[in-house]
This record gives C-alpha cells, sequence and structure tokens, in this order.
C-alpha cells in the first residue's frame, strides 16, 4: 500500500525526473554565473558597480565579487561542496540587497521597486538554503543528526 499524498502522480512522475535536479541548481545559479562571467570580462564595470553602492575599495570587492559568483556556482550545478557554493552566494546576495535594496531609506514608487527587490533577494537566499538543504539529504545525511553530531562536538 502507497503512503498518502497531496502530491498527484503526475507531478510526483515529474518531480523524479533524475536531471530535474541539476538544471534546477543550474537556474538557480544562473543569474550568478552570467554576472560573475559579465565582472570578470568587464572588470572596469565590475570596479564601478562596486564603488557606485559605496563598496570600497571597489577593486577588492568586484574581484571578490567574481569568485564568489563564478565559484559558487560551479560548486552548487557540479554538486559538490553545495553547502559553501550556496553560502557564499547567500552572504554576497545579503550584502547586495542591504547596500542596493535600502527601501527603508526611499519613498513612493522608489521604495515600491526597492522593497520588491530586496523581498526577491531574500527568496533567492531561501532557495539556496534549501538546495544545501536537498544536498545533504542527497547524500543521505539527515538534518537532524548533522545538527546533533555539530552540537555534541567539542
Amino acid at each position: 500500500m502507497r503512503p498518502k499524498t497531496d502530491t498527484p502522480r503526475w507531478v510526483a512522475a515529474i518531480l523524479s525526473w533524475p536531471w530535474l535536479l541539476p538544471i534546477s541548481r543550474a537556474a538557480l545559479v544562473s543569474a550568478f554565473l552570467i554576472g560573475g562571467i559579465q565582472k570578470l570580462t568587464d572588470f572596469n564595470g565590475a570596479i564601478a558597480e562596486q564603488a557606485h553602492f559605496g563598496l570600497e575599495p571597489a577593486s577588492l570587492w568586484a574581484a571578490a565579487a567574481i569568485i564568489v559568483e563564478i565559484g559558487g556556482s560551479a560548486l552548487v550545478i557540479l554538486g559538490r561542496f553545495v553547502w559553501l557554493g550556496a553560502g557564499g552566494l547567500g552572504v554576497l546576495t545579503a550584502i547586495a540587497m542591504l547596500t542596493a535594496n535600502s527601501f527603508w531609506t526611499m519613498e513612493g514608487h522608489d521604495c515600491f521597486i526597492a522593497l520588491n527587490s530586496f523581498f526577491e533577494h531574500l527568496g533567492l537566499i531561501a532557495g539556496l538554503v534549501l538546495v544545501s538543504v536537498l544536498s545533504l539529504h542527497a547524500r543521505g545525511e539527515k538534518l537532524h543528526e548533522a545538527f546533533h553530531d555539530w552540537q555534541s562536538s567539542p
């Protein structure tokens, strides 16, 4: 007897496709990968972008963004050290949302746009957390066991 589920069989069949997770990981980090490549090919533009948002020294921030965007994306796509790649991308996204989407300093339509962008970035961070959790489960590790092991370590 099959366990009861609220997921229709046809949806479960799609979600079980073996290539769905790798494609979804690539899609999740695609903006980072493209952004990192663009910054790499136009480093002066990358420096200007960092300076525009008040991140100094801009050249150091630009180099860090390139490394995190390309390296973190590669780790997530390849499914290796996903926690590290997704974590780096999540931190980069948090910095970006706090510097570029400071809706609390704005009014009117500008506030509306920045608020939406802020929460879109927050959702992206949640997606990066979820891909890390999925990676942990895919390796046969249980989240509660990992947490317990972490708590009991010296």
